[in-house]
């Protein structure tokens, strides 16, 4: 992949603006317990990532900074419905791992055709990811860079596909559309993958769980509005919802009933998403961006 990119670096720290910073910080933090992947790390037995506990490099630090990982046992439904997503346009495509953390999407992409950089302003993260790409024999084609995301180098219309999880929250989401206007292609599309802030229960636990978030992170959680606010960059913007009812599997998922459990409660979702006032309420929405204003 041809591109114009700084390595750590030219990272430099005296001109990041304070929540960078902090962000920084909180991702050294999170980095340095697990390497792993999150949804792996906190759900059924049958389900956990291979060496788990290799992964986790300190348990009493995980089980308190990573106390909310058991929601994401749940979330079943929506990595099929990206990662289909995904699997139909990475053959042959340059995409881009857009704040990587770990770097699961990017492996994704890399194991299913993609040509794949990652950018993550953690350089523990970064460090992370291309270590699970070595490890899992795709590094010749997946490779992570220390970057801003707010400030990539890479030239306009760069990527067929980017891939983006759980950021833009953590970022200005301006600056953030801004950028994966200028560097996916005309022809190119953005999948992001953003938990919902109108939901009053969960957005109540944010609050109680400081020690999980950044003071930016839990100001700045995606609500409808930002769905409008992306088009001004981009054309189309298709938004889908999950998880509301199949929260309540969380406490199950240690146990036998589990995955029966979650499947039955996804189709109550797949029924109750669909009327628009509830689907809000959800905690999770997967939206598309591409046709981007050039």
């Amino acid at each position: 992949m041809e591109h114009s990119e700084r390595g750590e670096g030219d990272l430099d720290l005296r001109k990041l603006e304070d929540r960078k910073l902090k962000e920084i910080e909180h991702s050294r933090k999170r980095r340095t317990i697990l390497q792993g992947f999150e949804r792996y790390s906190d759900t059924n037995a049958t389900e956990e990532a291979a060496g788990l506990t290799s992964l986790i490099r300190d348990q009493e630090a995980f089980n308190y900074h990573f106390s909310n990982t058991k929601f994401y046992s749940i979330a079943v439904s929506s990595e099929s419905y990206y990662h289909d997503w995904l699997r139909d346009r990475c053959r042959g495509a340059k995409a881009l791992d857009y704040c990587c953390g770990n770097g699961e999407n990017g492996l994704f992409m890399a194991e299913n055709g993609a040509d794949v950089i990652g950018v993550d302003i953690s350089p523990e993260g970064v460090a992370n990811a291309n270590l699970n790409a070595a490890q899992l024999g795709v590094e010749k084609h997946c490779r992570y860079v220390v970057m801003d995301a707010e400030a990539t180098t890479f030239p306009d219309n760069t990527f067929d596909l980017i891939v983006e999880y759980g950021a833009l929250h953590h970022l200005d989401y301006g600056n953030a559309m801004r950028e994966l206007q200028r560097i996916v292609k005309p022809t190119g599309a953005v999948v992001c993958i953003e938990a919902l802030r109108h939901n009053p229960i969960i957005h109540l636990y944010r609050k109680r769980t400081p020690h999980l978030r950044t003071a930016w992170e839990v100001e700045h959680i995606i609500g409808v509005g930002h769905l409008k606010w992306s088009r001004e960059y981009f054309n189309s913007v298709k938004p889908r919802y999950f998880h509301l009812a199949v929260l309540a599997a969380v406490p199950f998922r240690k146990t036998r009933l589990f995955r029966a459990l979650r499947r039955f409660l996804d189709s109550v979702d797949n029924l109750m998403l669909r009327i628009p006032f509830i689907r809000r309420f959800a905690w999770q929405c997967v939206y598309i961006l591409s046709e981007p204003k050039k």
